[in-house]
């Protein structure tokens, strides 16, 4: 048999499961903003792939993977746009409460860094130069920050970053470039220039 493809056994999707988890819980942080709602949308998309794509190459699963979870980021905005139409329409009949100030940076950590350096100034900035990062990435436009994190994140090539958007790879170099280019603009208010 010439060229036989090599299916995914359960040990191996369970394996990549667990390898993606946290990068996907922090993509969908980013996107959405909220603790519950991010682990929802990976829970929700690791069933996804389960279910349906459990007989795919073990290869094929990382591309399959992202595309998976940011249609699910897409069908929440969806839902939520669906959900807010109701509540403003209903709002005048219950009593407004102020919510709490959420802060995504409270959630994020950066345990398993393993290039941090020992000096305690020199972890300090570091710290510091990841939170401007991470809080430039919560601002950039949807497509842009997708694009970004499949690209330098995940470490897709624009083909593949192509296919998990579903856009043409000349979109995907435009979204890395502006987000690229607005990360770069937040660090330098603050006083960050990159090489």
């Amino acid at each position: 048999m010439q060229g036989a493809i090599k299916l995914v056994s359960r040990t191996e999707l369970s394996e990549f499961l667990s390898t993606v988890e946290r990068r996907a819980y922090k993509q969908a942080l980013y996107a959405v903003r909220n603790e519950h709602a991010a682990m929802d949308i990976v829970q929700d998309a690791m069933i996804k792939i389960a279910e349906k794509y459990g007989d795919k190459p073990a290869e094929e699963l990382p591309l399959l993977f992202q595309r998976i979870l940011q249609n699910t980021i897409r069908d929440y905005y969806r839902r939520q746009k669906v959900h807010n139409a109701w509540t403003t329409l209903f709002s005048s009949f219950t009593p407004q409460q102020e919510e709490a100030d959420y802060d995504p940076l409270d959630y994020l950590t950066d345990d398993e860094n393993q290039s941090a350096p020992a000096a305690p100034y020199e972890s300090l900035q570091q710290r510091q130069i990841v939170a401007l990062i991470e809080s430039a990435l919560i601002k950039l436009p949807p497509r842009q920050r997708e694009a970004f994190l499949l690209r330098y994140w995940e470490g897709f090539d624009t083909a593949e970053t192509a296919i998990a958007m579903g856009c043409t790879e000349g979109s995907v170099k435009t979204h890395c470039s502006r987000a690229a280019h607005a990360i770069a603009v937040t660090l330098k208010e603050k006083g960050i220039e990159l090489p």
